[in-house]
């Protein structure tokens, strides 16, 4: 590979939950030097403040139910920002590898001969954990960690989940993008032997200033969630969940 500093190179950078002290240093630096910046829509705000005034900045995010662009020509503006001899941050939300289509952009990329790194960040599911003062494993208690999607690229619910698995109450379950789709999700758990009363936190705007922590339960949350539009972003976490420690800022 080439220097990551150097013309022609694209990063694909883990922006982390949001809060700009979350981000790392790698990330940070390569965020001051790049020529053009592609983020997300969960990847932008106060992050993008550390972009040169001089670098442009490209919003090819996603987001359910709204216009978004396609992965085809995210794919094709990577490769061609490259080839023009800038150096690229592709900014995408949480961690690049969870449930981010990094794995469609490193195709392209090596596709087309163009030099790239992955630079980590802090998963969403993390500085959820964080804010609510627990750990995302307890031992002797939550013996499995387990990270699932809620959502297919149809935005339903998938049709293959592995429902023994994601029934395991000894297990803490973090749920990306289910909001729309947990009350069915719910269902299939309760039906699977889940109890109804198992824990479960929805948690939205994690690290950010409108940052909500909602303590409930699986059939409680999903009551709440069913049919209504997701109104900001949100993990679900179910299951071992630890108890509160402490004082909670902006939970309920």
């Amino acid at each position: 590979m080439s220097d990551p500093a150097s013309a022609g190179f694209v990063s694909l950078v883990s922006a982390g939950p949001g809060d700009p002290e979350l981000l790392t240093v790698r990330a940070a630096k390569r965020l001051a030097q790049a020529d053009v910046v592609l983020f997300d829509d969960l990847a932008s705000g106060p992050l993008l403040d550390l972009v040169p005034a001089t670098a442009r900045r490209i919003p090819v995010g996603k987001r359910a139910g709204r216009p978004s662009a396609r992965q085809d020509d995210v794919n094709a503006l990577l490769i061609h920002e490259a080839r023009a001899g800038h150096r690229v941050v592709r900014l995408k939300s949480g961690d690049a590898g969870i449930f981010g289509r990094l794995e469609e952009e490193l195709d392209a990329l090596a596709a087309a001969g163009i030099d790239w790194e992955i630079i980590p960040g802090v998963p969403s599911a993390c500085a959820a954990a964080a804010a609510a003062s627990m750990p995302l494993t307890r031992r002797l208690t939550a013996r499995r960690l387990q990270f699932v999607t809620g959502a297919d690229v149809t935005g339903k619910l998938p049709g293959d989940l592995n429902w023994p698995a994601l029934a395991d109450a000894k297990a803490l379950t973090v749920v990306f993008m289910g909001q729309r789709t947990f009350a069915a999700l719910a269902e299939g758990l309760i039906a699977h032997g889940l109890p109804a009363d198992t824990p479960a936190m929805l948690a939205a705007e994690v690290s950010k200033p409108g940052q909500s922590l909602i303590r409930s339960t699986v059939a409680d949350l999903a009551a709440m969630l069913a049919g209504t539009a997701p109104q900001a972003p949100a993990l679900i976490l179910y299951g071992a969940l630890a108890p509160v420690r402490g004082r909670l800022a902006n939970s309920k």
